[in-house]
């Protein structure tokens, strides 16, 4: 049906267009908020009253009658009606609707998809330290991440995924300090055993591999211990190496990949960092003040200048990360999304102020954001809150081993990111149409079901593409098609907005609605016309279903 609306638009450009100059530009359809009153609307006829000096009732009968006479009006549109204040709805011809799935079956997983743009985008997403295993929230990330790239996919970008390992600084030391004693014997809770220490049982993991001279490998290095409960920098990078080794399993359980991991401690050895803040200096947009260098974040909307480097010489934390995002820029990406907790709400302000000081044409506003929060977890009608692999919190691979992959995914996915979330594994293991993500793969696998059983009838399911749909005009079916006409929208929306929750939305909707038509309509009938009809127009919904569950990282299953 894209094409379809695709003549009607330019249709109703033309006649915008001849109404009052520049209207054309601005020609759009809008979905009525009630089924009942038509398949589209129009709402023009509002915005052009004021200009053209006429009540907006009159714009739009005038506008009516101009649109009655276009051919493609003519050709797909059943009706046409004014309602309200002076809105225009349209009632499509049932072909009109059955375009939808010639386009789904020929365009197949491709469908939804706009052309190659010629635009690099980064997301960075997870970036988690390497200081232990990833948690919850990193899972929200790392789905959210993964989801906002392959929108982003979808819509012609050319995407980079880029995790950024906090790989210096404090938490670091603190690593290296908890495994050493627990190399020395020193546990939790005994004398000595620092309040700021890890505490988790992956810390005596750490340092029983140590002890033990083993070989870590994780995606840019591999570390052999020393064995040598003293070398302190040996633990430090082994530590690191093991738990990078760790993060690559959870993120390969969770089907997520990145095309580059980037360390922080390499903005500080290649000398990025001291660049930059010469940069700032040369660009006369700090200050000494009290035995510190401060940036004049004021002069960008912050409610405070910053300080960029402490009296002991050291960096605050918002350094490194302007240092970063120059490198982004540098690398091309015009365009970058960050996924971060709402922790991270007050570094934004002064990171936006530092590129732009920089004066490397750095346009404010850069990098986007989408924050989110934590997640809870409830098992059993309790609230789960720590794991005895990582001491103090539930981890993403415990999520996983409870549930699924799937399930974590959807579940996660299944609201904005900056909506509070709980995470109910009871309901994620459960069978039956409560359970959201399996109530979308359901609809696919009883679909495959069905046209399995037409395929081992000798049924050539490619042929249903010369299908004759004329059978498809029942109210159930027409609203099926309707709703996969949508789908291309949604997938550019969903882009625009960050929103991959919509995606979840509209895939339920679809399951709902192809339900609707089971339940209504018979499919394997006897007269061959109205079987391969129905056939085609039940393999479309199964590939916008397929379609949608992989913007989301989630399996398609034939059966279940």
């Amino acid at each position: 049906m894209q094409s379809v609306k695709h003549d009607l638009l330019e249709a109703l450009a033309t006649e915008l267009q001849a109404l009052h100059p520049g209207a054309g530009a601005r020609a759009a359809f809008e979905q009525p908020k009630v089924a009942a009153h038509g398949d589209l609307a129009i709402t023009a006829a509002l915005q052009l009253a004021k200009p053209l000096g006429k009540p907006p009732r009159d714009v739009a009968q005038t506008l009516l009658q101009r649109l009655q006479a276009q051919p493609a009006f003519q050709r797909w549109v059943a009706a046409l009606e004014i309602a309200g204040p002076g809105f225009i709805n349209l009632r499509l011809h049932p072909r009109a609707k059955q375009q939808v799935v010639r386009e789904v079956l020929a365009a197949g997983d491709r469908y939804g998809h706009r052309p190659a743009n010629g635009q690099r985008l980064m997301v960075e997403f997870v970036s988690a330290n390497p200081t232990g295993p990833l948690h919850v929230g990193h899972g929200r990330q790392a789905a959210l991440g993964d989801a906002l790239c392959n929108l982003f996919e979808t819509q012609g970008w050319q995407v980079h995924r880029e995790f950024y390992y906090n790989d210096a600084g404090v938490q670091i030391e603190t690593l290296a300090r908890s495994v050493q004693l627990r190399a020395k014997g020193i546990k939790p809770g005994d004398p000595g055993w620092p309040e700021a220490a890890y505490n988790g049982d992956y810390i005596q993991d750490i340092a029983d591999d140590f002890l033990a001279r083993k070989t870590v490998v994780a995606d840019d290095r591999s570390v052999t211990a020393s064995g040598d409960v003293e070398d302190l920098d040996g633990i430090r990078a082994f530590a690191v190496a093991y738990l990078r080794h760790e993060q690559d399993l959870d993120l390969k359980a969770f089907g997520v990949r990145f095309d580059q991991f980037y360390l922080e401690s390499s903005l500080y050895t290649s000398g990025r960092v001291a660049q930059t803040v010469q940069r700032l200096i040369d660009a006369g947009k700090t200050y000494e003040k009290d035995g510190a260098l401060w940036l004049r974040t004021t002069d960008y909307g912050d409610d405070k200048d910053r300080v960029m480097r402490k009296s002991d010489g050291s960096y605050t934390y918002f350094v490194p990360d302007v240092a970063y995002h120059i490198t982004k820029w540098e690398r091309g990406f015009t365009k970058v999304i960050n996924i971060q907790g709402t922790d991270h709400h007050g570094t934004i302000a002064r990171v936006r102020a530092g590129l732009q000081a920089v004066g490397l044409g750095i346009p404010e506003g850069y990098p986007d954001y989408v924050l989110h929060t934590m997640v809870r977890v409830m098992r059993g009608r309790q609230e789960v809150k720590i794991s005895k692999r990582a001491g103090s919190y539930v981890t993403l691979r415990d999520l996983i081993e409870w549930t699924s992959r799937d399930a974590v995914r959807f579940f996660l996915l299944s609201r904005k990111p900056d909506t509070e979330y709980t995470f109910d594994v009871d309901l994620a293991v459960q069978q039956n149409n409560d359970n959201p993500v399996y109530y979308v793969q359901y609809a696919h696998a009883r679909i495959c079901s069905v046209l399995a059983q037409w395929r081992s009838q000798g049924g050539d399911v490619a042929a249903l593409a010369q299908a004759d749909l004329t059978p498809l005009d029942s109210p159930a079916a027409q609203a099926l098609m309707l709703v996969l006409a949508r789908y291309p929208e949604v997938l550019a929306a969903a882009a625009a907005d960050f929103a991959p929750h919509d995606v979840t939305f509209y895939l339920r909707e679809l399951a709902a609605a192809y339900h609707s038509y089971y339940d209504a309509e018979r499919i394997l009938v006897d007269d061959e016309t109205v079987k391969r009809a129905r056939l085609a127009l039940v393999a479309a919904t199964a590939q916008v279903l397929r379609n949608g569950l992989a913007v989301l990282g989630v399996s398609a299953p034939e059966s279940m």
